[in-house]
């Protein structure tokens, strides 16, 4: 919305092809750029199914925060890893999940006790002290067994924000 990330979805619900063809975009991208570690590449996907990539990052990003409690590796460990010279792997989804952005005077409406006691919600915030329009303060992951329970929750605790 307006430039700004407000959730992500994982998994992402998008065709073999969609995704066949976004995983191609980032490895030929990250081969280009000679990377070894992290890539995060941000891509919206077209009414024909194609990618189209927003925005890429060597380094952990707001878009896979979800991975902090969703993955097996979280994209602060692969970096890391990558920087001590480790072994690397994949991050492997252990369950559906959506990741949302609490943005900035929505921080201050958090009721905290119904928030947490919501089954699956992991609560994560950043700490800044100056609270404006939009700025990440903090983000919400959504653990599930089902994409619709997430997607459920996802759209409850959104109206509280």
């Amino acid at each position: 919305k307006e430039g700004t990330l407000l959730y992500t979805i994982a998994p992402a619900g998008i065709s073999g092809k969609a995704e066949k063809r976004a995983k191609e975009i980032v490895s030929e991208l990250a081969h280009a750029l000679g990377l070894v570690g992290l890539l995060v590449v941000e891509m919206f996907l077209l009414e024909n199914d194609e990618a189209l990539i927003n925005e890429f990052a060597p380094r952990p990003h707001n878009s896979g925060h979800y991975t902090m409690d969703a993955c097996d590796i979280s994209q602060f460990e692969m970096l890391l890893r990558a920087i001590c010279g480790l072994p690397l792997t994949a991050p492997e989804l252990l369950c559906p999940v959506a990741m949302l952005n609490i943005l900035g005077k929505g921080v201050r409406d958090l009721n905290f006790e119904s928030l947490l006691s919501i089954p699956g919600v992991k609560l994560h915030l950043y700490g800044k002290r100056d609270v404006r329009e939009r700025r990440k303060m903090g983000h919400i992951n959504i653990l599930g067994k089902t994409e619709d329970y997430v997607k459920e929750k996802l759209k409850d605790i959104a109206k509280l924000i």
